[in-house]
């Protein structure tokens, strides 16, 4: 591996500060929907659980976000840190869409993550649940990209 083009800092073993830090990088990154440079973030034969399916390697991941935001409209995210130890993040996130029918839903998970030593994830285990909700109970209400610095997080929003 070419390190100079590989290296995703932050490094493990993660602070709590650095920990924070890969998180909100990953919910920047996933808010900026671009599916290709999402996948840099993972190495070349990473392991993905997503709900029910299996992937393997950065190709996997670029189809199913493809796959993935041209289904989930309107996707916004906020990633919050649960736990790290090491090379291991644990977070827990939500995110707001509607599918092509204008039903909007907000999806609740966890999920757990590993990285090598040089910053790419090499694990992601993710368990997600849907719930329906009405558009005017929407909380995730930037424009499209990464969510700006002043709003809050999922504690602060009672999520």
């Amino acid at each position: 591996m070419n390190t100079s083009h590989e290296a995703r800092p932050p490094f493990p073993p993660f602070t709590r500060e650095t920990a924070t830090q890969k998180v909100r990088l990953a919910e920047d990154g996933w808010n900026n929907q671009d599916p290709q440079r999402v996948a840099l973030a993972y190495t070349v034969d990473n392991q993905w659980r997503n709900r029910a399916e299996f992937l393997i390697g950065r190709e996997q991941i670029i189809e199913f976000l493809t796959r993935k935001w041209a289904k989930e409209l309107d996707y916004r995210l906020i990633k919050e840190l649960w736990a790290f130890d090491g090379n291991r993040i644990a977070v827990r996130f939500a995110y707001e869409w509607h599918n092509n029918s204008d039903e909007w839903f907000r999806s609740y998970g966890n999920e757990n993550w590993e990285f090598n030593q040089y910053g790419l994830m090499k694990c992601r285990y993710a368990s997600i649940n849907d719930l329906p909700i009405k558009e005017a109970d929407r909380k995730f209400r930037w424009q499209q990209g990464c969510r700006p610095d002043d709003h809050p997080g999922l504690s602060d929003l009672g999520l």
